[in-house]
């Protein structure tokens, strides 16, 4: 590092990320550092320090336009966010050993002849999809709904049996199904969107654990769905270009 601070290549070894990805995170404004005279770009402590959240963030699976809306607000804490980012990452930890687990039993089944129960495989399933979860979208549900209510949620999925778990993959599929039937009404209060509404609503009921669904928290949901490409795409790719909207009108027209 130079006395006035780390080039661009240096921060970039530094980090274990590319040059590239630096002059994106510029371009976009999320770690934007000074130039010289040159034109060359001088990261200095405070870039630094910003990188780092952001890489941590990332980690977290946060998306970027996340991460440089939570950075840049004006109420931002660096302790309660690295408190924060610990917690899902240990989180995530536990998750992932359990997956390791599983995978290290099916391995000793496979070249050593032992058993694994039928029980082993699935709850290494279940940790999987916990920890998909909160990659894709925990840091923002956290946000949004709280460390309780997301927290209740992968307790439920824990403690989901075979069946329910099958059960709710299936109704999942069925939302979808039902999703595209109500767009092709084009009316969001009809009988087939008020059928829609309400498989939603158990799927909802599956996933929260008992007593955590209220009419508020599904219309909140419906509204972050919108507000969230990665659900824009799942929704919109399943069943047809305004999928989504429909979906979220159809919830608050019936919720």
């Amino acid at each position: 590092m130079s006395q006035d601070g780390y080039r661009i290549n240096e921060l970039a070894e530094l980090a274990g990320i590319s040059v590239r990805t630096l002059h994106h995170y510029d371009r976009i404004g999320l770690v934007r550092p000074q130039r010289k005279a040159n034109g060359y770009r001088i990261y200095q402590g405070a870039d630094v320090a910003r990188l780092q959240q952001v890489l941590l963030f990332r980690a977290c699976g946060l998306a970027l336009t996340d991460i440089g809306r939570i950075l840049d607000d004006p109420s931002f804490d660096e302790t309660d966010a690295l408190k924060e980012q610990l917690t899902r990452l240990q989180e995530q930890r536990e998750n992932l050993n359990r997956i390791i687990t599983t995978v290290e039993k099916t391995l000793a089944t496979q070249e050593k002849g032992t058993q694994m129960t039928d029980k082993d495989r699935f709850e290494g399933l279940k940790a999987k999809a916990i920890t998909d979860n909160e990659k894709r979208y925990g840091a923002e549900a956290r946000r949004r709904f709280g460390d309780e209510a997301i927290d209740a949620a992968n307790d439920a999925l824990l403690a989901m049996d075979e069946k329910t778990w099958n059960d709710r993959e299936a109704l999942e599929e069925r939302i979808k199904e039902l999703l595209g039937a109500a767009m092709a009404t084009g009316d969001p209060t009809g009988p087939a969107s008020r059928e829609l509404v309400s498989a939603h609503a158990r799927w909802l009921q599956l996933h929260w654990g008992a007593g955590t669904y209220t009419p508020e928290a599904h219309r909140g949901l419906a509204d972050g769905y919108l507000a969230d490409e990665r659900f824009v795409t799942y929704y919109d790719g399943a069943c047809g270009a305004g999928a989504t909207q429909f979906l979220r009108d159809a919830i608050h027209a019936l919720v």
